[in-house]
């Protein structure tokens, strides 16, 4: 379909949203004039209410004009004089792909690319041209690679489709923000209706009788009929232009290919779903592993670590590409499956440009770090930015360790309201990294009053009262000894653990291709799960676990 026919297709569906309105509004006040004809006085002062409450939502979003701006994205703007390779590949490839090349070039901190164009006259008209493109994807990709994503930005540009987005976009706007207003009365409705019935429910029970179940259906029954009214025609909208979408990417596709290569353009569309899972996991895993104890990675590196991920774990990621996703596209995606897309570039003729690896695409920065940073600094909110910063290795101690010490702290805490034991947490000197973090500098004599309770038995009325799960809390017998024998050991591990870290004994070692592991003094890795089994054993030896914890020095 043409630029002209979508562009007409377009307008269609935006017109058809205004005249869905007019129709409700019509039927709205046809139902006013029966009331007014027939219905009794209070019914038809009823139906005039009920009549303007709707029709209040639907005006708004007839009235609502403004066409939807290329807004609060954030991001870096560079200028050409600070990335003069970046913007001399995007030039070129513009010009091959025979479009004008993008107003604004914007560094993101996504794993992804996107041109945006802010089109006046519903699409006639051309406006600034704004290409996004994320650090986190240009770590991941080769200069070959960033060429063949850039290629299909710009292709959109050529074929018109950020032209005429704005349209699309106004039109499904309108239809989201007015089922929205509908939902948002409804849900008060609801609301309200809840309070009034559990206000009459307590004066119910207040009174001595049985309180009723509230019962809500029903009520915000009108407001929910118009909003799935609008939901049908958004559903139907979406349909009728993602199908386009779709075409628009494989065009796009299809234009890198010519200009980048096919296997560029195979190879790049391959690593995009490994690099975005690759990213998320970095993200959860690493990125903020410190960040619920106010730390962060090194300057830069918040974004930028992924790189050492990607780099330890290559092997995984090329495992990754080969096994493309195969999941159908619903009517409503915009996009093809990645597998459809990959097999229309590789069913073209053999071109002769391989896809092998080259530089990386961060060789076309003039500096990878400072953009870095500057992405950084722009992303992040400003209690982000005003966390304390560590060196990765100790970033994955730091946080690890206070982990621990806060998921120990339920057992700490009945440690020292057993009979006999003391809180001692002024006690002792720790190390500057154990008084930054706040790290209870007693652990160490609460490990020795665990010991003690284990020796006593008491260790069991203490294990018992701490969470349980469902299974544990609701066995008996035998059963329910096991479970606490096996609570036993894990808390006692977990605390162990925590000792030796607070005191400088153990640490946790940084891995970019496994979880952190905890490095132990010579021997205790051999020692520690014998002893641990000593101490939860019918007749309890916790000899083996206080030598342990009496020898060894700091590592």
């Amino acid at each position: 379909m043409g630029a002209t026919l979508r562009a007409l297709r377009a307008l269609v569906l935006l017109a058809g949203f205004h005249l869905l309105g007019l129709l409700l509004l019509a039927l709205l006040g046809a139902l006013d004039w029966v009331a007014w004809r027939w219905a009794p006085a209070v019914w038809a002062l009823k139906t005039y209410v009920l009549s303007f409450v709707l029709a209040v939502p639907v005006v708004r979003g007839m009235l609502m004009l403004r066409t939807p701006r290329d807004e609060g994205v954030a991001g870096v703007p560079v200028t050409e004089a600070e990335e003069p390779r970046l913007w001399a590949a995007v030039r070129e490839l513009a010009g091959r792909v025979g479009t004008r090349a993008p107003d604004e070039i914007r560094l993101t901190a996504d794993m992804n690319a996107a041109v945006t164009e802010d089109a006046r006259l519903l699409g006639l008209r051309g406006g600034t041209r704004r290409l996004y493109l994320g650090l986190p994807l240009v770590a991941g990709l080769s200069e070959a690679r960033l060429r063949a994503v850039l290629a299909h930005e710009l292709g959109h540009y050529a074929n018109s489709d950020t032209r005429l987005s704005g349209i699309t976009e106004r039109s499904r706007l309108h239809v989201a923000r007015t089922v929205g207003r509908f939902e948002e009365k409804s849900g008060l409705k609801v609301a309200k209706e809840r309070a009034r019935q559990e206000r009459k429910s307590a004066r119910r029970v207040a009174r001595g009788k049985t309180a009723k179940e509230v019962d809500t259906t029903g009520v915000g029954f009108s407001y929910r009929v118009m909003a799935r009214i609008y939901t049908a025609y958004g559903r139907f909208s979406m349909r009728a232009t993602q199908s386009g979408s779709r075409r628009q990417e494989i065009a796009a596709d299809l234009a890198a290919a010519r200009i980048a290569g096919r296997d560029a353009t195979a190879s790049a569309l391959r690593a995009l779903p490994a690099l975005d899972t690759a990213h998320e996991f970095y993200l959860n895993s690493y990125a903020t592993l410190g960040v619920e104890f106010g730390m962060l990675p090194p300057h830069g590196e918040v974004f930028g670590g992924v790189r050492h991920l990607l780099d330890a774990r290559a092997e995984e990621l090329a495992g990754m590409r080969a096994e493309l996703p195969t999941e159908p596209a619903t009517p409503y995606d915009s996009h093809p499956s990645t597998a459809e897309r990959v097999a229309t570039i590789e069913s073209l003729p053999d071109d002769g440009r391989s896809a092998e690896e080259d530089r990386p695409a961060f060789a076309l920065f003039t500096s990878p770090e400072a953009a870095l940073r500057a992405v950084e600094d722009a992303t992040l909110t400003p209690e982000a930015l005003a966390m304390r910063r560590l060196d990765w290795p100790d970033l994955v101690h730091a946080s690890m360790t206070a982990r621990y010490v806060r998921d120990t702290e339920p057992l700490r805490t009945a440690i020292t309201e057993l009979p006999g034991s003391r809180d001692d947490r002024a006690a002792g000197e720790g190390t500057a990294l154990d008084l930054d973090l706040g790290i209870d500098l007693g652990i160490a004599r609460q490990t020795e009053a665990f010991l003690d309770a284990v020796d006593t038995g008491a260790v069991w009325d203490l294990v018992d009262r701490l969470p349980k799960s469902e299974e544990a809390a609701a066995a008996t017998g035998r059963a329910a000894r096991e479970f606490a024998r096996s609570s036993l050991r894990r808390e006692l591990a977990r605390l162990l653990t925590t000792a030796l870290t607070a005191d400088g004994r153990a640490r946790w070692q940084l891995s970019w291709s496994a979880p952190a592991s905890l490095l132990l003094p010579d021997g205790y890795a051999d020692a520690l799960p014998a002893a641990l089994d000593a101490a939860i054993a019918d007749r309890p030896d916790t000899e083996p676990l206080r030598k342990l914890l009496a020898t060894g020095g700091a590592l």
